[in-house]
């Protein structure tokens, strides 16, 4: 079953087409990335998502429901998780989800939410007195307030330090575990990696890539790099040395088939004594697709 339903969305301002001609389908329980650079409609697309923007033309269904006309329907059924949320900064934390709250008809507990996010000490805090990190960890909370199936995460760790990310990681993957769909979008790449079980890359209004952050862009048949250390000499070494690249004694080579190179290299090693040091093996990162994605829209 379908959370989010897509079909041709266009979004237009008198001649520009900041969406033209979206289609999306994600699947209840799925976490799904947007990826796009600023200005390649993916807030234009959420905001139509979430009901807080009018579409031109195209069919969307949130939740079985037309977000345009979805009304409190939907609201009570969503969570949203915005980048700069109105929060009045005199409430304390516990304060802010028990009045929040009352808009639901279903709702979390705040203590619940509070250990939740990992803000236990900050309970009785004063909003204006949080850190950047500690008032993104009550917006997640605040998004989640209302049980909802499913959450739209705007940048949700903006501003966390590397071991709140990590933890903010783990909120979202008990999330996912609850089946409850998640619609992410972020800047961080290795966000999209770890939480994503599928990612789109949006420029110019239109999806230009969709798939698994794995195999999005062909990254998975994607020039291999073989990386290997070695002092000694090269005499026999199964590879043209012309396709070696040197820096100190480090050697790179580029290859479509890693495992059969890997399998040459290493056995020439071994049969002539040698130690290959910090062997490795990588292939284009999901940032590097993403930016050639990107780069290639603009030409």
């Amino acid at each position: 079953m379908s959370a989010i339903s897509v079909s041709n969305l266009h979004k237009h301002y008198d001649e520009l087409r900041a969406v033209d001609g979206i289609d999306l389908d994600i699947a209840a329980g799925e976490v799904f990335s947007l990826l796009g650079p600023n200005g390649a409609g993916k807030t234009t697309t959420v905001e139509i998502l979430e009901g807080h923007r009018h579409r031109t033309s195209g069919d969307v269904r949130v939740l079985g429901l037309d977000p345009g006309i979805g009304g409190r329907e939907l609201r009570e059924r969503i969570g949203i998780v915005l980048q700069d949320p109105a929060v009045e900064k005199e409430l304390t934390v516990r304060e802010s989800l028990e009045i929040y709250g009352q808009i639901y008809p279903k709702r979390r507990p705040a203590g619940e939410l509070i250990e939740i996010v990992g803000l236990e000490e900050k309970a009785d805090t004063r909003i204006k007195f949080l850190s950047s990190g500690q008032q993104r960890r009550l917006e997640l909370a605040l998004g989640i307030v209302g049980d909802p199936e499913l959450i739209f995460l705007d940048e949700p760790t903006t501003g966390f330090d590397p071991s709140a990310r990590r933890q903010a990681w783990g909120i979202i993957d008990n999330l996912r575990s609850l089946g409850t769909t998640i619609l992410l979008t972020t800047h961080y790449m290795d966000e999209a990696q770890n939480l994503a079980d599928r990612v789109a890359v949006i420029a110019r209004g239109r999806i230009v890539a969709e798939g698994t952050p794995e195999t999005i862009g062909g990254r998975n048949h994607g020039i291999a790099l073989v990386r290997f250390g070695f002092a000694g000499p090269l005499d026999g070494i199964p590879v043209a040395q012309a396709e070696l690249r040197r820096t100190g004694g480090t050697f790179e080579i580029e290859t479509q088939e890693p495992t059969a190179l890997l399998h040459r290299l290493t056995g020439w090693a071994l049969d002539a004594g040698h130690e290959l040091t910090g062997l490795t093996v990588t292939r284009p990162s999901l940032e590097d697709i993403y930016l050639r994605l990107a780069g290639e829209s603009d030409e």
